[in-house]
């Protein structure tokens, strides 16, 4: 093709082509401009003219100049899509992140005179090179700078608060976001999630940044009870959700995950996550575009350098409201302690000396042991109870919040010690416990009525009876208020109140306890159906290594104890407490509760000490899936 014959089939003078193919077309007019060029274009002619003027003349190539292309398929589809439409051809050179490479591609780029360069620069001093385009008339866009330039980007950003956004509307507040180390995306992604929690009013920390490469990400995610995951790479939410469910921790019932997603390839069937597409190819088309017509002078206004498409969630199935909210909280109210252990030969005694053999010291207190037992078994947690303003206040409280209990409603009373509990445990697990009240004392009715906003949304309330009486039966007539079912354990007592009768829904004696408030009946079934009689409509009593007794107005049964070495049997009866109000308040039947409280029981006192020895629900539930595992099945 001669310019002669072009010139013949635009219908107008060889001079007229000329002066459009070699940028000197300034009095020419638009309308004819654009003819000729579009035949210029169909036909592929290279001007005779380029040889002697080859800066300046028109070859209909663009080059394409990128960090690395290993991920950009979809981008460079828009792209080539773009460029065949507007009659352009391609030269894609890959810097492979290096910045040598990209110096000898740049000089390929002016050698093979392209008249328009998208450039992904690979560092900040690449900008250094971009004389040598400009030297050349070479028009170029940049895309994905690292540095303050008019460059085309995706709106990462805005796509991370979207994301945000979604697991926020399913009522999630406990967020992290999972982005990996040196990559623009993920810090983009980054800004739109903590952007997000801002305008929500949620209060960002350093622990909601969780990093793909870190080995420890997913004890994390457990320790800090996140209830919901952004991601900025789908291949990284893919693995966070087959690690998690490795650690029976599952999505959508344990854990919501929402991603972007770079290539709708990446939906295979399972698993589904709940995933935005990030639009690569609409990305490639919109900057070539945006390219040709800043090379062939048609730009009229400025262009919008940040592009983003619609947000649209492929599918909703990796969501779902937080566990929280789809079963009520427990509220614990009772005694708080160290509990400090001393193993001993034989159990104190008048007149003998005991040698102990070794002590430790953790955290106690029935109120503080059945809180902790069930917030390890994954249910929400309030503790109310009193503490001094000593050292040991400050260890209890650190421990509590890495179990994940809700400390709202302890209060350190300044004039007060922190309660001490002594325990002295014999070779075969049985002991004895003397206690020092402190500030548990100090626990009053009126203290509950300050604090009664958090019985709000409660199901069961777990009542000991190692504080005031007079506290137990206002917090008893509080939870009763608020709906909640209450649980009391008759620690201590020596007669029970017909107060605390009438608002105890489940009352859980031991052996001796029951003995101790109705001595005038001299076995279990009498004991029960006594409390029974006096409208308790449950009736639990513990019978150590021989399980427990039930009495309602419908069985009257025992319960086999779970098949575990007894070591220490000092927090039994918390742990079942603490795992019957676990799974009942799951919806869970009573008797199936009782039987896998059993289980909780039989773990703790197969260990030493009580906190240290309570059962984790994986731990629990996986145990019982081996041995019965129809009692995890709610129908």
């Amino acid at each position: 093709m001669t310019i002669k014959e072009i010139a013949n089939l635009a219908g107008v003078s060889i001079s007229t082509v000329s002066k459009i193919v070699n940028n000197k077309d300034q009095n020419i007019n638009p309308e004819t401009r654009s003819r000729v060029l579009k035949i210029v274009k169909e036909y592929n002619y290279t001007p005779y003219g380029a040889v002697k003027n080859r800066f300046n003349a028109k070859h209909f190539l663009l080059g394409i100049l990128l960090r690395t292309a290993s991920q950009s398929n979809l981008m460079l589809n828009g792209i080539l899509q773009a460029a065949q439409e507007q009659g352009y051809n391609i030269l894609l050179l890959d810097s492979l992140n290096n910045k040598d490479t990209e110096l000898k591609h740049i000089t390929s780029l002016c050698k093979n005179n392209v008249d328009g360069l998208l450039w992904e620069p690979v560092g900040e001093d690449s900008i250094q090179h971009e004389h040598y385009f400009a030297e050349q008339n070479i028009s170029v866009c940049y895309i994905n700078a690292p540095y303050n330039l008019s460059t085309y980007n995706i709106d990462f950003k805005t796509m991370g608060y979207v994301l945000t956004q979604k697991l926020l509307e399913y009522k999630h507040s406990k967020i992290a976001c999972l982005i990996k180390e040196k990559s623009r995306r993920s810090d983009m992604v980054f800004e739109g999630f903590k952007k997000c929690l801002f305008d929500n009013q949620i209060s960002y920390h350093d622990k909601m940044k969780l990093f793909v490469s870190d080995p420890d990400c997913c004890s994390k995610i457990l320790n800090y009870n996140f209830s919901g995951i952004v991601s900025s790479h789908f291949a990284s939410s893919l693995a966070l959700y087959e690690q998690m469910n490795k650690l029976h921790y599952y999505v959508p019932s344990d854990l919501s995950i929402v991603s972007l997603k770079d290539d709708v390839r990446e939906a295979i069937s399972f698993p589904h996550i709940s995933s935005i597409k990030i639009p690569y190819r609409e990305f490639g088309y919109y900057v070539c575009k945006n390219l040709i017509q800043k090379c062939e002078k048609k730009e009229t206004t400025k262009p919008e350098y940040t592009f983003l498409s619609q947000c649209i969630f492929d599918n909703e199935d990796s969501l779902d409201i937080p566990s929280f909210f789809r079963s009520k909280k427990i509220v614990v109210v009772g005694s708080i302690n160290t509990d400090i252990t001393f193993n001993v030969d034989w159990l104190p005694q008048a007149g003998k000396t005991t040698t102990i053999l070794s002590s430790t010291t953790t955290l106690g207190g029935k109120g503080a042991n059945q809180s902790v037992g069930a917030a390890k078994l994954g249910r929400e947690v309030f503790l109310i109870g009193e503490i001094g303003n000593d050292v040991d206040s400050t260890f209890i409280l650190d421990v509590l919040e890495k179990e994940q209990v809700a400390t709202q409603g302890v209060h350190r009373d300044i004039k007060s010690q922190t309660g001490k509990a002594y325990i002295y445990i014999e070779r075969d697990g049985e002991g004895t416990i003397t206690i020092m009240s402190g500030a548990n004392g100090k626990l009053s009715p009126e203290d509950i009525q300050k604090r009664q906003h958090i019985f709000e949304n409660s199901g069961f309330c777990l009542l000991s009876t190692e504080i005031p009486i007079l506290t137990v039966l206002e917090a008893a007539k509080i939870a009763k208020k608020y709906g909640a079912k209450n649980i009391v354990k008759p620690a201590a007592l020596k007669t029970i109140p017909e107060q605390l009768l009438q608002n105890t829904d489940i009352f859980i004696p031991n052996q001796k306890e029951a003995a101790t408030l109705c001595p005038q009946y001299n076995t279990v079934e009498e004991q029960a159906e006594y409390f029974f009689q006096k409208g308790i409509q449950v009736v639990i009593i513990t019978l150590g290594h021989e399980g427990c007794y039930l009495k309602t107005s419908e069985t009257s049964k025992y319960f086999p104890s779970a098949d575990f070495v007894s070591i220490d049997t000092t927090g039994g009866a918390d742990a079942f407490i603490s795992a019957l109000a676990s799974f009942l308040i799951e919806g869970y039947s009573l008797e199936k509760s009782i039987r896998i409280a059993t289980y909780a029981a039989g773990f703790c006192v197969s260990r030493q000490g009580v906190v240290p020895a309570l059962v984790d629900q994986n731990t629990l539930e996986t145990h019982i899936k081996k041995l019965e595992p129809e009692l995890l099945m709610l129908k």
